[in-house]
């Protein structure tokens, strides 16, 4: 039993005849009639009856005909849901961001995003990078943008930018110059994503740096979230690292921003399971992320001056 079956029996049931249902569905007449045969062939039972020039439904095609309008009903509602997320016009979209993302990325992102397609549902995840790695894998997000490196099995990754770390201090002094990484040992640090330690992107780059100058990387407070950091310094309680682009965007007066000597950045990727089919929400929103990366990378240069101690 085929759809195109059920769709000529409900034609044949409406028009009468063959001819008729024929002419509706743009067909010939022994298409349609050859196609009935054969249903009727398989049900083991005869569904229409010759009255006069035409034909009406027998008792077995009356009791047949409201299946055959809800199979082919509920066959229109899967197309149309499918065409729905196809199309944006409905369906969720699941992707997950850096933790720090949240400070100075998400907000932007989901107004930019709902103004061009406001009838899908947006679900961004904020997690620290080797976490959001692993909901990709395991299917729980479809796509995520995390901060490399992290540990890439069973991922496609694709490089998007490049965004430099810089130290910020309530203290013009200890931020007048490029922080050396015989500095950053010494230097009361604030490092945010205490939960990760170690496997935070950040933190390993900074372990890195320290273990090549011999010294030990020993942060005086650990937090969750960039914001507490940012706060913390700004209470002068020490300093903190965070990518110029958020140091822009917050237009924190009080504090100040120097690169490193050895200059430092996050690098954010786009991450998706390997051969798995990208849904059209997320190619859409792809471009979007895209752009506002590039928008604050903007911000940060322009907020740099002519001087990188300049906060």
């Amino acid at each position: 039993m085929t759809l195109q079956q059920l769709s000529y029996f409900l034609a044949t049931a409406e028009h009468g005849s063959f001819t008729a249902a024929a002419r509706s569905l743009y067909l010939t007449q022994p298409s349609v009639s050859e196609q009935i045969r054969q249903l009727e062939a398989e049900l083991g039972i005869a569904l229409f009856a010759r009255a006069g020039r035409g034909l009406v439904l027998t008792e077995a095609g009356r009791r047949f005909r409201p299946e055959a309008e809800r199979v082919l009903a509920d066959v229109e509602r899967a197309r149309e849901s499918v065409a729905e997320i196809r199309e944006l016009r409905g369906g969720t979209l699941s992707f997950g961001m850096f933790g720090t993302a949240s400070a100075y990325l998400i907000a932007d992102l989901a107004a930019d995003f709902r103004r061009r397609h406001p009838d899908v549902r947006l679900r961004l995840v904020g997690l620290n990078s080797s976490e959001v790695a692993d909901q990709v894998r395991d299917g729980a997000l479809e796509a995520g943008l995390i901060v490399l490196p992290i540990d890439d099995r069973g991922l496609d990754l694709r490089v998007a930018r490049r965004e430099e770390l810089v130290m910020i201090s309530r203290d013009p002094g200890r931020v007048s110059a490029p922080v050396t990484n015989e500095q950053l040992g010494e230097a009361p640090l604030i490092l945010f994503d205490a939960q990760y330690g170690a496997d935070d992107p950040m933190r390993r780059q900074l372990v890195e740096r320290a273990q090549r100058a011999g010294v030990a990387l020993q942060p005086v407070i650990e937090v969750e979230s960039m914001e507490a950091a940012v706060a913390l310094a700004a209470r002068g309680l020490g300093d903190t690292i965070v990518p110029r682009a958020a140091f822009a965007k917050r237009n924190a007066r009080s504090l100040h921003a120097v690169s490193f000597d050895e200059p430092l950045y996050d690098t954010f990727a786009f991450i998706a399971r390997r051969d798995a089919p990208l849904s059209p929400a997320v190619r859409a929103f792809i471009p979007i992320v895209e752009r506002r990366l590039d928008r604050l990378a903007e911000t940060a240069l322009y907020a740099a001056g002519p001087s990188e101690a300049d906060g």
